[in-house]
């Protein structure tokens, strides 16, 4: 059986995951669980899957269900802090890793894994996203095995010859294009844009998704880091990943060759597709999705992104053209932003004014090293906030 740590159980990736799990119990083993503060549903998830470890980033939250934990699940233990994140992703007994926190919470625990060596799942974008380079070198280093499980970037995975990583021309690819649903505001008059609430944002036409992550795809940015990590997994400069919007969200990706062939990769859209694949890689292992009705679907829609209704995927390209830790600052006033429009301190327009404005202030340097890159993310996080409070305080609005 091969052992797998899921960082970031109880979110959507990491559910699904542990459904894909469920249809294979002598194959797979949960070596341990993570959470950062759903207590009730991590202890939920231990008592069916009695991992050896279970880690509770809030210490708050641990102590409500240490007790229950140890009736429910006797032999798992108990961890807490973030420091214990990376203790579970280096464990010797998962040479599986799904990495599946959001944000950028995500990137130590996920550099851990690499660092040892593991079999990566990666989930979480904004890890590559931050560290770029540095994050690469370390799996190469290592011996460590980056699989995709965005969507977009596993079809990518598919559809590429597997000496990609020698360079695209070298291997006959031309282009990549990465799909988009557009999220819910595709169609909205832009100038209704500003009045959308979070609950609007979060409302996504095709995927089940966090909150975070369902507004970043209904700004774009969610697209945006994609063509970032796109450019950094696949060795591609960022003239040859485009974007194009396809409502349905059938066709994952695509691969176009010199050839003329495009190569895409299509199914439903559900999350257990490409965590079913990256778990069995090179082999193919049963999802618990129902296979594609293409008479059903009936028809298959593309278009161009508005760069007007969705100006955070320039900013994703201008972050990627210019380098160094200029996607880490991106990322990091993103977070910001959305956390604030989620708490409704700002307007859902507001979002690509105060990254572009942290953009605009902060220096692009070098990501040589680690301290480097949480550097910017620190410095990013805090303009990004003052930024937030300068806005609301030239509106008149009051944050009380």
């Amino acid at each position: 059986m091969a052992g797998i740590t899921i960082l970031g159980s109880t979110g959507s990736i990491g559910k699904s995951t542990l459904d894909v799990l469920r249809l294979h119990p002598t194959s797979y083993e949960v070596i341990a669980l993570t959470a950062n503060g759903n207590g009730e549903e991590l202890l939920l998830q231990c008592a069916e899957f009695q991992p050896r470890y279970a880690v509770l980033v809030d210490q708050d939250a641990a102590s409500t269900i240490q007790s229950r934990l140890s009736e429910k699940s006797p032999n798992t233990e108990l961890l807490t802090g973030a420091e214990a994140l990376e203790f579970v992703a280096q464990l010797p007994e998962a040479e599986y890793v799904m990495a599946a926190i959001v944000g950028a919470a995500g990137l130590l625990p996920a550099l851990a894994a690499v660092r040892a060596g593991k079999r990566l799942l990666l989930a979480n974008k904004e890890a590559l996203v931050m560290s770029g380079g540095l994050f690469l070198d370390e799996a190469r280093r290592n011996g460590a095995q980056i699989l995709p499980i965005d969507s977009e970037h596993n079809a990518v995975f598919q559809c590429m010859p597997p000496d990609y990583a020698n360079g695209l021309s070298t291997v006959g690819v031309k282009r990549i294009l990465l799909t988009a649903s557009g999220g819910p505001f595709r169609t909205m008059p832009v100038e209704q844009l500003s009045g959308v609430t979070p609950e609007q944002a979060c409302a996504h036409p095709n995927w089940a998704m966090g909150r975070k992550i369902s507004v970043d795809s209904a700004t774009m940015m969610n697209k945006g880091l994609e063509v970032i990590e796109a450019c950094l997994l696949f060795n591609a400069a960022p003239e040859r990943v485009e974007v194009m919007l396809h409502p349905q969200s059938i066709i994952h990706s695509l691969v176009e060759y010199l050839d003329g062939s495009t190569l895409a990769q299509m199914g439903n859209p559900d999350m257990r597709t490409p965590i079913a694949h990256a778990l069995a890689w090179p082999d193919r292992i049963e999802s618990g999705v129902a296979g594609l009705d293409l008479f059903s679907v009936g028809r298959l829609d593309f278009e161009p992104p508005d760069e007007v209704r969705f100006p955070c995927l320039a900013l994703a390209y201008r972050a990627i053209r210019e380098g160094g830790t200029a996607p880490a600052v991106l990322n990091a006033a993103n977070e910001v932003a959305v956390e604030a429009f989620l708490n409704v301190r700002i307007a859902f327009t507001a979002i690509p004014e105060i990254i572009e404005s942290v953009m605009d202030q902060m220096p692009v340097t070098k990501a040589s090293d680690l301290d480097r890159i949480l550097n910017a993310d620190q410095q990013a996080r805090s303009m990004a906030e003052q930024a937030i409070v300068n806005k609301n305080q030239m509106l008149g609005v009051s944050e009380a």
